[in-house]
């Protein structure tokens, strides 16, 4: 499994050691609600946390934890999904997902992890286009994927909700 290191940041694929800085971001009504209606019991966390091991173990990549080099703090998470998620349109090409921690925020640590993922996915999966879908009230996350080179082609809904769907070209 791939640990990737950034002027900041390192990024490891997740592990059971990660739950409770899970738990207390998903527990953060600030940063849960910009992606979920209420924030995650431990127990949703946990089965996260299990579908994020399993995806790098079924398919070799999956969401990375966000660690700060210098103190070991933990930042957020980055990752290249294969979800099979049922919408319209299908993603048919790598998912690029993302948070980082509200105290965190605004400090370029989101763009430097997504740089470091999108490098890889670019370079090892060899992925000539990766996609992302934001819900569209996240407006910091549409700023930052903007900044990283997406660009949106569809409007849809995904579990009830509308969400948009943007692309990103390999570089």
């Amino acid at each position: 499994m791939t640990i990737l290191i950034t002027e900041r940041l390192t990024l490891s694929p997740m592990q059971a050691s990660d739950l409770p800085d899970l738990i207390a971001l998903w527990a953060d009504p600030a940063f849960a609600t910009a992606i979920f209606p209420a924030p995650l019991s431990s127990e949703d966390v946990w089965f996260r946390l299990l579908r994020d091991i399993g995806h790098w173990e079924a398919l070799g990549f999956g969401n990375w934890a966000i660690r700060e080099t210098a103190t070991g703090d933990y930042v957020g998470s980055v990752g290249v999904l294969d979800y099979h998620r049922i919408l319209e349109p299908a993603l048919d090409a790598p998912e690029l997902g993302w948070g980082v921690a509200p105290r965190f925020q605004g400090k370029g640590m989101a763009f430097e992890a997504l740089s470091a993922a999108l490098a890889w996915c670019d370079e090892t999966l060899n992925a000539s286009r990766t996609v992302c879908m934001i819900s569209p009230a996240n407006a910091a996350s549409h700023a930052l994927a903007k900044r990283a080179g997406y660009t949106a082609y569809a409007e849809t809904t995904y579990k009830d909700a509308p969400v948009v769907l943007l692309e990103r070209r390999a570089a």
